[in-house]
């Protein structure tokens, strides 16, 4: 970046590129356009939004991703925010439960409830949930290696609150593929891991069918370097790996695709975004229709959830996150998003505050009920620039997808680190943008102040003793649950996990009605299926 004051103070030229490589026109024409690509909304391939009538009709859902210390702490937050008139809850799972390990294990400890709340057993889930009512409120969990795991105790908390299991609805992320190529938190290797997400899935179809149990997501892609296309594109890919596996299995596709849903970060690019969303829409319904003879609308449509903010807040200037936060969540309202999650703006360098997650909450409601945005369905379409960039879009991901099935698919690109190398080749460029200023990023690399103090309000304490407090209730419970009760039902899951035809479901709800661990089931499973190991070539 040039060192130059007045760059500093005014910022480059546009780039007529945006990052995925599209280009954007000075001025778009009605001749870019093609009218046939449009659509109707409601209407196939879903172009402008797979509901007739929009948010008119249904409102995204409001969640804030939270979950911090202890169950305790963290219902009490789920409780403060529902009474802010939040709509659905979003639990974050520390790292321990993430990985599969009890908090008396050594590696947990240090991380015990710093990035999410701990959840080790059922009655941790008890007290996570004390005081909600599970058939009213929709919850979604960010969670994969142990996903299966955590789904089976949100079944047996229901089963406590005497919940219909029918009633439930909400999203569990259950996507391990994302987990090899971006994030790290695998556990097993990837066809047993495939496995265990078809069992999860197909028995979600039977007893819980409004509950999404899967949330193929993009998310951890792009914060971790992808480009809006490749984040799409690959997470597509992932998505039909997904339905390959269903189908492979006995799935019917009509029935368990109604139940797929994505989830997706959005960044600072306003039309970058909002094509991303509306090619990806119109995509996935043409591959339902067109590669698995899916009629059923409902199981060609494309429905997810986003994240506004993630590695697009900076510490620097942090109030600016705000105004990022806002118009992120504009584009995924634009976007045709079902749900919304916006991050507050410290989450660049701390937990959020109860101050800074009810302004990220008010963000939401301010432009949900303030802006008109709700008013009219896809307000943006026909739009001779977005229309194109939407075209354009559309083309790259494509083009992406075809290099992933040219090397073999998704599961031999990710088992030899293919994927996982193109996806740090796009973070390193997005770094050298960054550094270089070809990418501004207000207040971290232009406009930026001398001798800045980046403090944002109050600054979050976790509590010290949390970690004591989850070891010493583990152990409890260790002296008092049914020893007995413990083993036969993780001797019937192992016996279940060697068979590749059974059902493992049933299996992980029994354990954790017998308050099995977490990682007790995690352990059992290794024992049959082995660790994911990570190609040497990375």
């Amino acid at each position: 970046m040039s060192n130059d004051n007045s760059a500093k103070k005014t910022g480059p030229s546009a780039s007529p590129k945006n990052r995925s490589g599209l280009d954007v026109p000075t001025v778009a024409k009605a001749s870019d356009v093609n009218p046939e690509n449009i659509g109707a909304p409601g209407e196939y391939p879903f172009t402008r939004g797979i509901f007739p009538d929009g948010y008119r009709g249904r409102l995204w859902t409001i969640r804030q991703y939270s979950g911090f210390g202890t169950a305790e702490e963290s219902n009490e937050r789920y409780k403060f925010l529902l009474e802010k008139g939040q709509t659905g809850i979003s639990v974050a799972l520390d790292l321990p439960t993430q990985i599969g390990l009890d908090p008396t294990h050594s590696m947990a400890r240090p991380e015990i409830g710093k990035v999410g709340v701990s959840l080790s057993n059922l009655s941790e889930a008890e007290i996570l949930f004390d005081g909600i009512d599970l058939s009213k409120i929709s919850t979604s969990f960010t969670i994969n290696g142990t996903a299966a795991i955590i789904y089976a105790m949100y079944l047996a908390v229901a089963d406590k609150q005497n919940v219909p299991r029918e009633k439930l609805t909400g999203t569990i992320q259950n996507d391990i593929l994302k987990e090899y190529v971006a994030r790290g938190t695998w556990i097993f290797p990837v066809r047993p891991s495939m496995r265990l997400i078809s069992d999860s899935i197909l028995f979600s179809n039977g007893v819980s069918p409004r509950f999404n149990p899967i949330s193929i997501a993009g998310a951890h892609v792009r914060d971790a370097g992808s480009t809006a296309a490749e984040e799409m594109a690959y997470t597509l890919a992932n998505g039909l790996a997904y339905v390959d596996e269903l189908c492979a299995r006995g799935g019917d596709v009509e029935k368990f695709a109604k139940r797929l849903s994505f989830f997706f970060y959005v960044h600072m690019d306003f039309f970058e975004e909002i094509a991303k969303f509306r090619a990806g829409r119109r995509l996935w319904a043409r591959f339902m229709k067109e590669r698995y003879g899916v009629q059923d609308p409902k199981a060609q449509q494309f429905r997810f959830g986003v994240v506004c903010g993630g590695s697009s807040l900076v510490a620097q200037q942090p109030y600016n996150n705000v105004i990022r936060v806002a118009v992120e969540t504009m584009a995924a309202a634009f976007g045709g998003a079902q749900s919304i999650f916006t991050c507050a703006l410290d989450e660049a360098f701390q937990l959020p505050t109860d101050f800074s997650a009810e302004l990220a909450l008010r963000t939401q409601q301010v432009i949900a009920h303030e802006s008109g945005i709700a008013r009219s369905v896809d307000p943006l379409g026909g739009s001779y620039l977005l229309e194109q960039q939407t075209d354009l879009m559309e083309q790259k991901i494509v083009e992406i997808m075809e290099e992933v099935d040219s090397y073999g698919g998704v599961i031999k690109a990710i088992e030899e680190g293919w994927m996982q190398a193109r996806l740090a080749q796009s973070a390193l460029q997005r770094k050298l943008d960054t550094d270089s200023g070809e990418t501004v990023i207000v207040g971290h690399n232009y406009f930026k102040k001398e001798n800045e103090d980046m403090k944002a309000g109050d600054v979050f304490t976790l509590n010290p003793t949390v970690a004591k407090r989850a070891t010493e209730k583990f152990e409890t419970l260790l002296d008092t649950r049914n020893q007995v009760e413990v083993d036969k039902t993780l001797a019937k899951l192992a016996k279940a996990a060697a068979d590749d035809s059974e059902n493992v479901m049933p299996y992980l709800i029994d354990c954790c009605h017998a308050y099995v661990s977490v990682g007790e089931m995690v352990a059992c499973l290794k024992k049959e299926w082995g660790e994911f190991q990570e190609p040497i070539n990375l």
